[in-house]
């Protein structure tokens, strides 16, 4: 919502327009202003115009170029329609929605690479009533819309004072949006402008947009204004949580391997490396140990790998676990089977309470392996 609103780019058809207003706009004068029922037919792909806001556009298509250059001739009055898939490059009839906004050119401009760019304001709403032509642009029959009179003006003055307090919210909030954008908005002191400004802002698709766009009641307008905007807030605020959450585990983990890196600095300038030490003594008992080639290299290659881990990563723990066990397990050693089954009974007895069933389990395979002399 509201972004790069200081910024003006350059636009085309295809691109997301910029939303601006006029901050000196008369509303008795467009009120009173009177529009020709035939008007040339600007269609945009990724946006919509609302009245009273500004949206400087690249003109691509050749149709829309005839329009464009045909309006500006004649009273620089055109009508602005968005099309339901912005996929297709020439819109016909049931293409396009029904409901536009008339638009006076304010600017026409020719740039250095051959594209015309048209600054246009929005003016009032029509409704299209039938595509008179489509040869060399598209020509429609339209009919201007009114917006119904306020039936619950308190309530309308609330929706309004939530809508601009849900702004502020939201510009806090985002930090794509600059601090400006408070100030334009105070700058909108008619209530009708306002609300076509936020629903131009809206990160909301072309079809959320039309729908605004097409309610004659303002307090409906106002009311669908601000579930948009609470559920726009809503994400700000559980994005905001999450990438703090984030922020401070990354910030904790950075924190945590600096004071360790300055840890180790200290312990190798005093002659005092514990990690390293530790690794000396893994080596020490490896050398007493009596294992087979394959083991030494498993073992040496871990060695090699632990010196490169840093301390404080959960890897070190479970490498040195690794080799600690690799130590401790008796390779080559053996000792003699001893098959006194009285006194297997007294150290079962002493070192586990109950289990009967299981000791005599025990008892019984050993007295069949005495017997037999095998393992099978």
């Amino acid at each position: 919502m509201f972004d790069d609103l200081l910024v003006v780019p350059e636009f085309d058809e295809d691109a997301d327009m910029m939303p601006l207003f006029s901050v000196d706009e008369d509303e008795e004068t467009l009120e009173k202003e009177a529009y020709n029922s035939n008007l040339p037919l600007l269609v945009l792909k990724n946006t919509v115009l609302f009245p009273g806001i500004i949206i400087p556009i690249t003109v691509g298509r050749d149709k829309s170029i005839k329009a464009i250059n045909a309006a500006y001739k004649r009273d620089k009055i055109i009508g602005v329609v968005s099309q339901k898939d912005h996929k297709i490059e020439d819109p016909k009839r049931d293409d396009i929605f029904v409901i536009g906004t008339v638009a006076r050119i304010i600017k026409l401009l020719k740039m250095p690479d051959g594209t015309t760019t048209a600054i246009l304001q929005g003016r009032k709403r029509f409704k299209l009533t039938d595509l008179i032509s489509e040869d060399p642009y598209l020509v429609a029959q339209t009919e201007i819309l009114e917006y119904e009179d306020l039936k619950h003006p308190l309530q309308f003055e609330a929706l309004v004072s939530s809508v601009k307090d849900l702004s502020q919210q939201i510009i806090q909030l985002s930090p794509n949006i600059p601090s400006e954008a408070a100030v334009m908005l105070k700058n909108i002191d008619k209530n009708k402008f306002l609300l076509n400004f936020i629903a131009s802002n809206l990160s909301v698709k072309v079809v959320g947009k039309q729908k605004i766009l097409e309610l004659d009641s303002l307090e409906q307008m106002a009311e669908t204004i601000v579930k948009q905007m609470n559920s726009e807030l809503q994400i700000l605020e559980l994005k905001g949580q999450i990438e703090s959450k984030v922020r401070g585990d990354i910030e904790k983990q950075q924190r945590d391997y600096f004071l360790n890196q300055q840890l180790k600095t200290i312990q190798e300038e005093l002659g005092q490396n514990p990690q390293e030490n530790e690794i000396a003594q893994l080596i020490e008992r490896a050398k007493t140990k009596k294992w087979s080639k394959e083991v030494e290299e498993v073992f040496t290659k871990e060695i090699t790998k632990l010196r490169r881990i840093n301390p404080a990563v959960a890897e070190f723990s479970v490498t040195l676990n690794y080799l600690e066990t690799l130590l401790d397990l008796p390779w080559e050693e053996y000792s003699e089977d001893n098959f006194d089954l009285k006194k297997v009974k007294d150290v079962l007895d002493k070192d586990h309470f109950g289990l009967e069933k299981v000791k005599d389990r025990i008892l019984e395979h050993l007295a069949v392996l005495k017997l037999k002399g095998d393992m099978k």
